[in-house]
């Protein structure tokens, strides 16, 4: 049993319902919370400290169906449904019930509260939260509706032509390509009862059937130069595309984005693209594919001379922020994303940031950073390469290690930062806890690529000297990395030459030494009463305060 919480799964004690009202209420939040987003699953009889249900605990019979019983009386809109007892391996019992998602209202609680789940806590909805829920089930509804379209009004060579994209992908079952043109297109909710859907009518219809969708599928391309000043302009506006058509079109046609930067490698120069096609791709792809079609608006590819945004109608999914971003999944459009996939236009939904994340980390540059609001969705993706040295490193340790996509994506923040410690890695990593760390971490310290220093979350990992060293990389000696004794040595040479320095002239004298580590080790030494200084806050000098010992 996993005892992680996350958006989907939220653990709870036993006593949530064996000690009165205020429990039950408490639950009947969470049911709410969870329906409100994508549902989910809540498991009872496990204690937050343990972690694991009590030793020998035992679940009374009718338990389950009390439990379900009062929660449905307290909460509207919510679908609950009771599972069995299991038995942990310390044997105690537990149970769960499943919360399923609320798709055409929204959930409440008896006395009309609303609430939402963002990332693994439950927050009270407020009014713009409650708008865009409301706006959320009918964009998800809104594939699905039928058109007054019928089969006999859509080309037979578009019909046609969606069935054999099918079948030509490795992604699709055997049973699925053995079908006819037009159960394939009822298959991925095109048709129903020989009527077009929303999505039918996106993916087959004609051109003028595409332009009487309420907001059909738009898209502006524009290219500034340096004063941001607009140069050139393409769009996307006559409907004549299916979303496939549309997106091969536009990466045909944005040729600012296949630039790229050179940099030496030896007697080479190495090449690196502006923005990686595969990034480009998942990045449009997000942007059509998560646009809310409720919304009227066109979806913008803005292109900077530092920078791309992309920007869609339709604020985050709900529950989904830029700070778990990577690690939440959404459901808004699910038979598009479906389609997508399948036509191996995409990654599988909730693992497009991993990869985004993982080529930027191997491109060693930052990650991208999306901006919500009601209305819509930003993407900002910068060009720039932040340290030529890392990317020279990560390919050297491609070529020789078989890794991960968690393991690239860790590596490229350690060789960006040279040092990072275990809180920011976490935190960078969007992690709810430094114990799925080693999820990330583990192979990377078991081959030695990576070392750590420190303990708990005093812990800092680097990338192997002795892995530098072998790598032949003309690396810049950096004391980014320097350890915590050398530096301490260092200050006292430091002071011993130079006495009566502020903390600023220390930090300079050092160059690129942390700043955090600096300050440490500065503080530590006037403890020790190795170092003495003035009394004055603002303008305080350091200087030796007794003679260091030489052997």
């Amino acid at each position: 049993m996993s005892v992680i919480e996350n958006i989907i799964t939220e653990y709870k004690s036993i006593k949530k319902i064996t000690t009165g009202d205020a429990g039950f209420r408490d639950l009947a939040a969470t049911c709410v919370c969870l329906a409100n987003v994508q549902g989910g699953k809540i498991i009872l009889g496990v204690e937050d400290k343990e972690k694991l249900p009590p030793v020998n605990q035992k679940i009374p019979d009718d338990m389950i169906n009390k439990t379900v019983t009062r929660l449905r009386s307290l909460c509207f809109n919510v679908s609950l449904i009771p599972n069995e007892v299991e038995t942990h391996a310390n044997g105690g019992e537990f149970f769960s019930i499943t919360v399923q998602p609320s798709l055409k209202a929204v959930a409440t609680t008896s006395d009309g509260k609303i609430y939402v789940r963002i990332g693994d806590q439950c927050h009270t909805a407020r009014s713009e939260d409650i708008i865009r829920m409301a706006s959320e089930k009918d964009a998800f509804q809104w594939e699905l509706q039928l058109r007054s379209v019928l089969v006999s009004q859509v080309l037979e060579k578009n019909i046609a032509w969606f069935g054999n994209e099918i079948r030509e992908s490795d992604r699709v079952k055997q049973f699925v390509k053995e079908m006819s043109d037009i159960e394939i297109a009822e298959h991925y909710n095109l048709v129903e009862n020989g009527q077009l859907t929303n999505l039918g009518i996106l993916w087959l219809g004609t051109t003028a059937q595409r332009s009487k969708l309420v907001y059909p599928l738009t898209v502006q391309y524009i290219v500034y130069d340096e004063l941001e000043k607009k140069v050139r302009k393409e769009d996307w506006q006559d409907y004549s595309k299916n979303p496939k058509e549309l997106l091969l079109d536009i990466e045909k046609n944005a040729v600012e984005l296949t630039y790229y930067d050179e940099f030496p490698l030896g007697l080479f120069r190495n090449k690196i693209r502006h923005y990686d096609e595969r990034l480009i791709r998942e990045l449009l792809i997000n942007a059509i594919a998560h646009k809310s079609y409720a919304i009227s608006g066109d979806i913008f590819i803005k292109v900077f001379q530092d920078r791309l945004e992309i920007t869609n109608p339709g604020g985050l999914p709900l529950g989904i922020t830029k700070e778990n971003i990577l690690h939440k999944t959404s459901r808004r459009n699910p038979h598009l994303i479906r389609i997508f996939h399948d036509l191996k236009l995409m990654e599988g939904e909730g693992t497009g940031y991993n990869l985004i994340y993982e080529i930027t980390s191997r491109d060693a540059k930052a990650f991208p950073v999306p901006v919500s609001d009601f209305d819509s969705t930003s993407v900002t993706q910068y060009s720039k390469i932040l340290d030529e040295e890392a990317v020279l490193l990560i390919d050297f340790i491609a070529k020789n290690y078989h890794l991960s996509q968690k393991e690239f994506i860790v590596l490229g923040m350690v060789a960006r930062h040279k040092k990072i410690l275990t809180t920011a890695l976490t935190k960078e990593l969007q992690l709810s806890g430094e114990d799925r760390l080693y999820s990330y971490l583990g192979k990377l310290l078991d081959q030695s690529i990576l070392i750590s220093r420190g303990i708990k979350k005093g812990t800092e990992y680097l990338i192997n000297p002795k892995l530098i060293v072998s790598s032949k990389i003309n690396v810049k000696p950096t004391l980014k990395v320097i350890e915590l004794p050398r530096l301490k040595a260092l200050i006292e040479e430091i002071l011993k030459i130079t006495p009566n320095l502020s903390m600023q002239q220390i930090q300079e004298k050092l160059g690129d030494a942390p700043k955090e580590d600096v300050r440490k080790t500065v503080y530590s030494l006037v403890k020790k009463q190795v170092l003495g200084h003035s009394h004055d806050k603002t303008y305080r000098k350091y200087w030796l305060a007794k003679k260091i010992e030489t052997k």
